[in-house]
């Protein structure tokens, strides 16, 4: 079997719990390269995890002939710079969420891809589960009618020292986690926002903690989502829950984003209630896959660059209200 070269840009903690384990089950990927600033945590990542080489830069990563596609899980200021250095070097790309910090960073980056001719991704890994996939399927079917209404929150601890804390380095709650409840909406409605309202409590670092938003589409659909990093510090705690309400029926579910596993969520209809239970694999794996089949086989990249960039325009609705930029 044709496998691909993947190179990883930066030791960030999700590549250990995620991403990594995702990479060695994939059966397409081929776990090549690490890169750190710190050259001792980079080698301590290849000695354990099995990479060929190791980089004390990221540089020399990018610049590696032999690197075919690189996952890039930096700090999402940063998402910028290297995505489109990774790019410009030929190299296929799959990128943390939120790919950029404004809808201009997604065009252009998606720009630089195209005049390259290699494929970019964002990493959502939640969205590649056979769990959203059901769940799109049973909307479609018409079982629970036509969307009225949508309401998804996702709420997480608190952190005494992180990146996300900081506005510089893109931190907050609504680029943290904003995004996965805007992508979810977005999976289910097939209209373009109307109107947009939200609110946040801001830290005094200058990062919305909590922001919560009401949407309005054009076909009517309305939703709302709620955010934050306000569960205590380093509790590890979370609270995920999603509702989606129809002309006939509804849907809910309290499954967690990337939940992997038996999940489950019920539908409930004028008939009586039905419960879904799908088996779902871990789902870094399930995208590192899926761009690999891209990169070898000339698949579309099931996180398309329009839809990346109509959650760009979305969140940046959002930071507008919110006055993040102010």
């Amino acid at each position: 079997m044709q496998k691909v070269k993947w190179g990883i840009l930066g030791t960030a903690n999700i590549a250990r719990w995620g991403t990594i384990p995702g990479m060695k089950q994939a059966v397409s990927c081929e776990l090549y390269a690490i890169a750190g600033r710190n050259p001792e945590k980079a080698e301590a990542y290849k000695n354990e995890y099995g990479f060929e080489k190791a980089y004390g830069s990221y540089d020399e990563l990018i610049e590696d002939k032999d690197v075919q596609a690189i996952y890039i899980p930096l700090p999402n200021d940063l998402h910028l710079k290297y995505v489109k250095a990774a790019l410009q070097h030929g190299k296929h790309v799959l990128c943390e969420k939120p790919l950029g910090l404004t809808a201009n960073e997604v065009r252009e980056m998606f720009k630089t891809a195209k005049e390259n001719g290699v494929y970019l991704m964002e990493a959502y890994a939640y969205l590649h589960s056979p769990y959203v996939e059901s769940l799109k399927n049973d909307v479609k079917s018409g079982v629970i009618g036509d969307i009225d209404y949508i309401e998804s929150a996702f709420i997480t601890q608190g952190y005494k020292e992180d990146f996300r804390l900081h506005k510089e380095h893109g931190g907050g709650a609504m680029y943290d986690l904003g995004c996965y409840c805007t992508t979810m909406i977005l999976s289910l409605i097939d209209s373009e926002p109307a109107f947009v309202k939200a609110s946040s409590e801001y830290s005094d670092l200058g990062v919305d903690l909590n922001t919560a938003a009401i949407i309005r589409f054009q076909n009517g659909a309305r939703a709302s989502f709620n955010v934050g990093m306000i569960l205590g510090e380093n509790t590890n705690s979370r609270f995920d829950r999603l509702f989606i309400h129809g002309t006939k029926g509804s849907i809910r579910s309290d499954v967690e984003y990337n939940q992997e596993g038996k999940v489950s969520y019920k539908v409930y209809t004028k008939d009586g209630v039905t419960e879904s239970s799908i088996s779902v694999p871990q789902n870094y794996s399930l995208e590192i896959e899926q761009l690999s089949r891209c990169i070898l086989y000339g698949e579309t990249p099931f996180i398309t660059p329009e839809f990346s960039i109509r959650n760009a325009e979305l969140m940046d609705k959002v930071f507008e209200e919110i006055g993040f930029y102010a």
